[in-house]
């Protein structure tokens, strides 16, 4: 028995050894996704379970759900997350101290990677008259959960389409608002993700539905001379049931991002992770969403500084 008790108190002083040296820290990284039902948790999700970064003994990785892009800058910006998923425009916006209501200045908030450009949609009743943006006056829509990009994007377009105060706004998350939808409690709600979204899918599963051409809007109006991060792209036909025919929007670049604090050494690394080309197969087999992910898209969309673990990544591999 004795024996046995000075081998356990041997393996203990051990371990001890190993993890308690002098300058021993395992960097805990809380990764910001999002809401049920958009990408963005699905980004924080699929980096924490994938079995290398796991494994790393350096730092842990924990996926943490939040409100969306503008919550994630202002929680990266703090510290309260070491990393998040944040649309390029917040990130710009953010700082330069341009936030709707909101003139602070997130100059801690670095850039890591591109991940997948994400479109807005607009979902509405198919037959239901609504042919533009401004013919939402007096409609009851769904514009996204409070702190989400979803909900800055639509703040943002839909006061500069001057529709904003002339709506009955209803501030709910993506699944919320198709439930919403297919009870009739909504005439439209909008998005800010990747397509196929899940949301749509699910209100187009009960409910005929049609999508407005928001390009058509933007042009119309100087929106991508007044905002030029913004890119038109089309949503292509039989994405979502119902649908049959392409339908114009516009997007913005998605990125990860980290605080200016985490240090070099775990950026670098786990991009190394994450852009192998087993890495980059696994986050595809998570969402078809990240099929545009890989080593020489790496800095699109990227008009703010680069974390120095990140600038450093990018230019081995050529990409700065």
């Amino acid at each position: 028995m004795k024996d046995k008790h000075l081998l356990i108190l041997g393996f203990i002083g051990i371990v001890s050894m190993v993890f308690c040296q002098p300058g021993f820290t395992r960097e805990r990284i809380v990764f910001g996704g999002g809401p049920a039902g958009g990408t963005f948790q699905v980004v924080a999700n699929s980096i924490q379970v994938y079995k290398p970064m796991k494994a790393v003994k350096e730092f842990k990785v924990q996926a943490q759900s939040s409100g969306g892009s503008t919550e994630n800058l202002r929680k990266t910006n703090t510290g309260r997350q070491q990393m998040s998923v944040v649309y390029s425009g917040h990130v710009y916006q953010g700082r330069h101290g341009l936030l709707s209501n909101d003139t602070r200045k997130y100059e801690n908030v670095l850039a890591v990677a591109w991940l997948y450009g994400a479109p807005a949609q607009l979902v509405v009743h198919k037959g239901s008259g609504i042919k533009s943006t401004k013919d939402l006056a007096g409609k009851k829509v769904g514009v996204g959960n409070a702190g989400s990009g979803a909900f800055a994007n639509c703040e943002l377009f839909f006061k500069h389409m001057g529709v904003w105060d002339k709506i009955e706004r209803n501030a709910m998350g993506y699944n919320d608002a198709a439930q919403a939808f297919g009870n009739n409690q909504l005439d439209a709600f909008w998005l800010f993700t990747a397509f196929p979204s899940g949301a749509v899918m699910m209100a187009a599963q009960t409910n005929h539905i049609a999508m407005v051409d928001l390009d058509a809007d933007a042009k119309a109006t100087g929106f991508y001379d007044k905002y030029p991060y913004f890119v038109k792209l089309s949503i292509p036909a039989n994405t979502y049931n119902g649908v049959d025919s392409d339908t114009s929007s516009f997007q913005d670049s998605t990125l990860w991002v980290a605080n200016a604090k985490v240090s070099d050494e775990t950026v670098y690394k786990m991009l190394t992770l994450i852009f192998s080309d087993e890495g980059l197969a696994h986050m595809k087999s998570q969402k078809n969403t990240f099929k545009s992910m890989a080593v020489e898209h790496g800095a699109d969309g990227i008009v703010t500084p680069f974390h120095p673990g990140a600038e450093k990544f990018w230019k081995e591999k050529g990409v700065l």
